[in-house]
């Protein structure tokens, strides 16, 4: 053993491949479930439509649980700062917007209940130590995947 064994978090993984991987695993949770209001909302102001995947409610729930991991303490405010857009007005400049809270926050709330994240005691939310497990875990599985098809080429 040449190369030093230790353990892969989610820092040292791609954030699409990471996120693609725990939609997934969301997807087949049965304790993570999808809300029936999830086909006609729009994530923000600033969009015109829906979402137009089938995915998206699970693709939005791994990357906001990436978000908190990365940085411990996160809100739903920054949360809505950061998947917040440009609206366009039409002739008129263009101005920020900030997205859908309900979303932010339900995805939060079933998170909470899967044990994933915990609130902090100054606001925001924190990855659980059990939550870090299960995602360290994943960002394994999409390293060493990753490593495989590096081999193969």
């Amino acid at each position: 053993m040449a190369e030093e064994s230790r353990g892969i978090c989610v820092r040292d993984v791609a954030a699409m491949p990471f996120i693609k991987a725990y939609a997934e695993h969301l997807k087949n949770s049965d304790k993570f479930e999808l809300p029936v209001w999830s086909d006609t909302v729009k994530t923000g102001v600033f969009k015109e439509l829906a979402p137009y995947g089938d995915d998206w409610y699970y693709i939005r729930a791994a990357s906001i649980a990436r978000k908190v991991y990365l940085r411990p303490g996160v809100g739903v405010g920054m949360l809505q700062k950061w998947y917040g857009g440009s609206h366009r007005r039409g002739a008129r400049t263009e101005h920020f917007r900030k997205a859908n809270s309900g979303i932010i926050r339900s995805v939060l709330i079933q998170l909470q209940e899967m044990k994933v994240v915990e609130p902090t005691s100054s606001g925001g939310r924190r990855v659980t130590t059990v939550g870090q497990q299960d995602l360290d875990r994943i960002a394994g599985s999409v390293f060493r995947a990753g490593e495989d098809s590096d081999d193969e080429e």
